[in-house]
């Protein structure tokens, strides 16, 4: 049997302390210090706390009470806080839209700015706040106050236009103030958006004030009514310019009706004059051959015989009168035939047989005269005789009024004495009326037409 200890039987205290000098442990505050001596310095507690959870004082219930109520200040500071910066974003954002709306992007950043100063610096919120502000990611709001617009940028990648426009903004913002710096990404959504907005009114003006210098309309603002009307004065050409385009067109109109008069001039009228020339011919020799063409007064106009010219390969019709709408624009030569103009016809025995002709345009019968040389033939074939005259003379100019040059016996064409005679008048020189070509000729045969033609028209 294990024999008591010694302590005991003794009654000796244990270790070093007699029982009666320790007491009870049940006594108040013993086994506290008895704990406290045995204390690690790796768990020693936080200052003004218990060393030991399972023991509290008197009154211990309360504490919590007591460290409850600074934490509940500490919240409601928080929200104060929050709502400060809410109210702060609201009116950031209210002004930024009405710079929007009044389209001056500088006021817009300078709303815009403190706004991500705000977002950036708000003072730190607890849980609770943090959840209410997130728990919506389509909502923008703290708890019933508007914040900060997010930033478009950071939902998708960035376009070439997107960037295009933000990198102009930067460098316009570099330019007009070099010595200010500006963090990077700080209000890009925002100047991007007005750039947009101010693009789609169609803005032709920069923040500085001057015109645009590119064709697209990024870094620009809309103009201001006065500037659109100045814009538009000036789009408008000058009185003098006015002027000039109507000189001009009125010049470039005159050239092309002058274009077209000379191509109807020198060009239509010899067709039209060709047609209407051959036409009477063919009328002649009808009556020729209907009996109607016997030698005898003529009426003005109507053709009576047919002149050739071999050396000029021409053949051309005769009529009476010099009229120049009825006869010479018609293609025909005319005879002189009217008052004092009067001379005489190929079959009179005596007398001067004069005929004029157009040179150029209407046919221009006559125009190369100015080539025959004496001893060349004039034939004039009527229905019954070819009366054959020979080239003695030409007078290469005299003046329209001399009307000598058709008398019976013309001065200067070296005949002397009444004969039989034939006289071609035309204008020189060409393409003008200044004055008068003549050929003279003498009858050197008449051949009645059965004896058949002329040497000259059949070879």
């Amino acid at each position: 049997m294990t024999a008591i200890r010694p302590e005991h039987e003794s009654d000796a205290s244990y270790g070093s302390y007699p029982y009666e000098e320790s007491g009870t442990f049940e006594a108040a505050g013993t086994f506290e210090e008895a704990v406290e001596q045995l204390a690690d310095p790796l768990n020693d507690p936080l200052p003004g706390q218990h060393p030991s959870p399972w023991f509290r004082a008197a009154g211990a219930e309360q504490q919590p009470q007591q460290t409850q109520q600074p934490q509940q200040s500490y919240e409601a500071q928080q929200r104060y806080e929050a709502q400060q910066v809410q109210q702060q974003a609201q009116q950031h954002a209210q002004h930024a839209q009405q710079a929007r709306e009044q389209a001056y992007q500088g006021y817009a950043e300078q709303a815009l700015d403190p706004i991500a100063q705000a977002a950036d610096h708000r003072p730190a919120m607890d849980a609770s706040a943090y959840e209410a502000m997130y728990a919506d990611p389509a909502d923008t709001t703290y708890g019933t106050g508007t914040y900060a617009p997010r930033d478009d940028e950071t939902v998708g990648l960035r376009t070439s236009d997107t960037r295009r426009i933000a990198e102009s903004e930067e460098d316009d913002r570099d330019d007009e103030d070099g010595s200010r710096s500006e963090p990077a990404g700080e209000g890009r959504a925002a100047r991007r958006r007005a750039a947009q907005e101010g693009a789609r009114r169609g803005g032709t003006r920069r923040r500085g004030g001057g015109p645009a210098s590119g064709g697209g309309s990024t870094g620009s603002a809309p103009m201001s009514r006065l500037e659109a009307r100045r814009a538009e004065r000036a789009k408008k050409p000058s009185p003098a310019v006015i002027a000039s385009r109507a000189v001009g067109e009125l010049f470039i109109s005159i050239g092309v009706l002058m274009l077209l008069f000379v191509t109807y001039q020198l060009w239509w009228t010899n067709i039209r004059a060709g047609q209407q020339a051959g036409a009477e011919a063919n009328k002649i020799h009808e009556n020729w051959a209907n009996g109607k063409g016997k030698p005898g007064a003529f009426e003005p106009g109507q053709g009576f015989a047919i002149m050739h010219i071999p050396r000029l390969d021409v053949v051309v019709p005769i009529a009476e009168g010099i009229d120049k709408q009825k006869v010479l624009d018609r293609g025909m030569v005319g005879h002189y035939a009217e008052k004092t103009l009067k001379t005489a016809m190929p079959e009179d025995k005596k007398g001067n047989f004069a005929v004029a002709g157009h040179r150029n345009t209407h046919g221009e019968p006559f125009r190369y005269i100015n080539r025959l040389e004496p001893g060349d033939e004039i034939i004039v074939e009527t229905q019954d005789t070819y009366f054959v005259y020979k080239v003695s003379k030409t007078l290469p100019q005299t003046s329209p009024s001399n009307t000598g040059v058709i008398a019976p016996v013309p001065p200067g064409s070296g005949f002397t004495e009444p004969g039989r005679y034939i006289t071609l008048t035309t204008c020189t020189p060409e393409f003008t009326s200044t004055y008068r070509l003549i050929v003279w000729g003498k009858m050197a045969e008449e051949r009645p037409r059965s004896k058949g033609k002329p040497k000259a028209l059949v070879s």
